[in-house]
């Protein structure tokens, strides 16, 4: 038989026998998944949730807390929600925003760990196997307890090689029998032309078919923030934008030192106060160590940071319905290529870094993970540096066990570790597993500091705020009773669960037929300005707090985020009763962290490191067009300059299109006009100069910038080919 017969054999059983499996498998999950029970709530369930004032006079006045959690990332929400539900009197603190640091800046998948599944079969290691049975249990329970939140999501694998067809269906139902009951829906091979159908951006060169498999996708940030609140609700003080500058020591009846605390700073109001505690837990993160040095001096370091880094691209880079896995890199490592949020994310890196509050991606990361994704896209799609829209670092706490003898090799898993003093300390692990990592600590804390639990763990099955009451087809209601945009009203409904009826009584009168209420903060998102205000209810603080957690508009285009940041600041600023002053400060800090943290900054770098690289005409051209901007010959564009050119520009094609003057309303906003200034003065002083104008021209030409408004408003778009990319980074 011919190998060309052979091929076709292979490629018609794996279909047959795998396909057959997956399609029936889906229609079995898509019927269970669609029934949503409601969930009954606990009974210390507090309806009203108490304000972020409340919770800081609480920490500082209470006598004395079961326990102290210092970090409010997902294992320290984790932690605090095991602790309250088991009647465990419960103090939170954290240093900076719940879910600000590594905790939102993750791949927004739950998932057991392919890879890690392989390493198991291959070198027959059992705590491999262990973890990713754990991850998987994990998974399920957590879309089943933030059914808003999370979903089941399908993610190809594309297979180049024939012989690798076998090899990979058979790692990936290896996958499906670890999860057992747990499967959230069989994996399946297909054929190369269904593989197209699915994923038309794929390489069609080669091909020879793909696995489907199943992980889930979530709301990182948003799942963290319910979390803390679901640990409020159940009766925990937790305050954010609070730091502990202090670990309090006592020595007890047997001469031997206690941890019984610690000493807080709260960076909002400048006010500093004390938390007692029977028992603190480290639950920091990259920070671990920092927390367990304040305990001892002499401890060593246990914790070896790892930077990650993801971009965000245009959702047209990727179907709205499956994700890609690369498994193998140039370098060895693996790169996902994910929907999410109506974008497309790709990443992650895996390098040595060092601690940082302000962690920053480089372009040489987010070059090599273009480069990855140019391999498994087809010639059609030309990727695009300029298409970038965002770009963020996550530092993942790699750790060593200080229980075992060998200190220096790293944990695979997690950690919990109980000092000489009693401070608890958990560290490592990842987002899906935070519930068993925090019932092993808190296990670990009753045992070490003799807590009196009025129960055993409780939280499997528990669900977190917003998911008791809600059904896929809540979004309607909201639809219906407050007329609220179906986009919208879908993003409340899958972003709060059973709360956005609340957000939505806080929304505001549009002025139009349709929609009802709810103003957009920004023409490209479905956020709207009453979750700000309900963003306020939750703790957020800062407008970081905001574009970053409260809504993801950070991290999905930074330029759309700069852009709504000012409107931000005023809601919050009404509702926080902040002074010019410190309005100021929020967008300057806000500013920084844009530029800093979410690849704003790589977007100046570029438009400045493109060579102009024009022929003679084109140079021409391009300085006739600055000239006629530049009508009184200064060597510089102007903001009068600008609204000039756009008046008369308007005046022009009025007339081309016979409006009279009285009839045209239509005007350039002051804040359009401020942006196209600040989009091309790459020095900033206010002034658009020959050489920034060509910069931009250059860049736009060679795809280094996927659009600028400069070519939106019209002056150069005869020329220059852009895409509606929403501006890049």
């Amino acid at each position: 038989m011919s190998s060309r017969s052979n091929r076709k054999l292979i490629t018609t059983l794996a279909c047959a026998a795998s396909g057959a499996v997956g399609i029936g498998g889906y229609a079995y999950y898509k019927n269970r998944s669609n029934v949503v029970h409601a969930a009954t709530k606990p009974s210390q369930w507090l309806n009203e949730l108490p304000s972020r004032e409340q919770q800081i006079e609480l920490l500082g006045q209470t006598p004395e807390y079961d326990m102290l959690i210092i970090g409010g990332g997902a294992t320290g929400a984790g932690v605090a929600v095991d602790a309250a539900s088991r009647g465990l009197k419960t103090a939170l603190v954290e240093k900076y925003d719940f879910s600000s640091g590594t905790s939102s800046r993750s791949t927004k998948l739950l998932h057991g760990g392919v890879r890690y599944l392989q390493k198991a079969i291959l070198g027959l290691d059992i705590e491999q196997y262990r973890m990713v049975k754990e991850a998987l249990a994990e998974r399920s329970n957590l879309i089943n307890i933030a059914p808003h939140l999370s979903y089941p999501f399908p993610i190809m694998l594309p297979v180049y090689k024939l012989w690798q067809i076998p090899y990979y269906w058979s790692g990936i139902k290896a996958y499906d029998i670890v999860a057992g009951s747990e499967t959230l829906q069989p994996s399946y091979f297909i054929s190369k032309s269904k593989a197209l159908e699915l994923f038309p951006m794929l390489k069609k060169e080669k091909l020879v078919g793909a696995i489907v498999y199943y992980d889930g996708q979530h709301n990182d940030a948003r799942m963290n923030i319910s979390m803390a609140i679901t640990a409020a609700r159940l009766g925990a003080n937790i305050a954010n934008h609070v730091a502990v500058t202090e670990l309090l020591h006592e020595t007890d009846a047997n001469g031997n030192k206690r941890v019984i605390g610690a000493k807080c700073f709260d960076r909002y109001s400048n006010k500093e106060f004390t938390v007692r505690a029977k028992c603190v837990v480290n639950a920091t993160g990259p920070y671990t160590d920092h927390i367990r040095q304040m305990d001892n001096k002499e401890t060593k370091n246990i914790c070896q940071p790892s930077s990650g880094v993801h971009i965000v691209l245009p959702d047209y880079y990727s179907p709205t319905n499956m994700g890609l896995l690369d498994p193998h890199t140039s370098d060895g490592r693996v790169i996902f290529f994910l929907p999410w949020q109506k974008h497309t994310m790709a990443g992650t890196t895996d390098s040595p870094c060092e601690l940082s509050d302000y962690p920053t991606p480089s372009e040489d990361d987010v070059n090599f993970i273009i480069n990855e994704i140019k391999n498994y896209l087809n010639s059609d799609v030309q990727v695009r540096r300029g298409d970038v829209l965002s770009a963020w670092c996550g530092i993942r706490p790699l750790v060593s066990d200080p229980n075992k003898a060998d200190t220096q090799s790293l944990a695979r898993n997690h950690i919990v570790h109980v000092s000489d003093t009693k401070l608890v300390t958990i560290a490592g692990g990842k987002w899906t597993t935070y519930r068993h990592m925090a019932e092993e600590t808190v296990d670990a804390a009753v045992k070490a500091c003799d807590l009196k639990a009025k129960s055993g763990c409780v939280t499997k099955g528990l669900f977190l705020e917003g998911g008791h009451n809600w059904t896929p087809t809540s979004f309607i209601r909201l639809v219906q009773d407050y007329g609220l945009e179906t986009e919208v009203a879908i993003h409340l409904s899958n972003t709060y669960g059973d709360q956005a009826d609340k957000v939505a009584e806080l929304s505001s009168l549009t002025g139009k037929r349709w929609p009802v209420v709810g103003i957009r903060l920004h023409q490209e998102f479905p956020y709207i300005e009453a979750e700000v205000k309900y963003a306020v209810r939750e703790y957020a603080r800062s407008a970081v707090d905001v574009i970053a957690r409260r809504t993801r508009m950070s991290f999905l285009n930074v330029l759309a985020a700069d852009e709504a940041l000012p409107r931000i600041v005023e809601i919050m600023a009404k509702e926080l009763k902040w002074s010019k002053q410190k309005q100021q400060e929020e967008l300057e800090h806000a500013k920084e962290f844009l530029k800093r943290e979410m690849g704003l900054n790589l977007k100046y770098q570029m438009k400045t490191n493109v060579p102009i690289n024009f022929s003679k005409d084109e140079i021409s051209t391009y300085i006739k067009r600055f000239r006629s901007l530049d009508v009184s010959n200064k060597g510089y564009i102007t903001h009068k300059d600008l609204r000039a050119f756009f008046k008369k520009y308007k005046e022009e094609e009025n007339s081309k299109k016979k409006i009279k003057p009285s009839e045209s309303h239509e005007e350039i906003p002051e804040d359009e006009l401020h942006l196209l200034l600040t989009e091309v003065d790459t020095n900033k002083n206010g002034l658009i100069e020959l050489d920034e104008f060509l910069q931009l021209m250059s860049a736009l030409k060679t795809g280094a910038i996927g659009q600028a408004r400069f070519a939106k408003a019209g002056m150069i778009k005869s020329k220059i080919n852009t895409v509606r990319s929403g501006g890049g980074v």
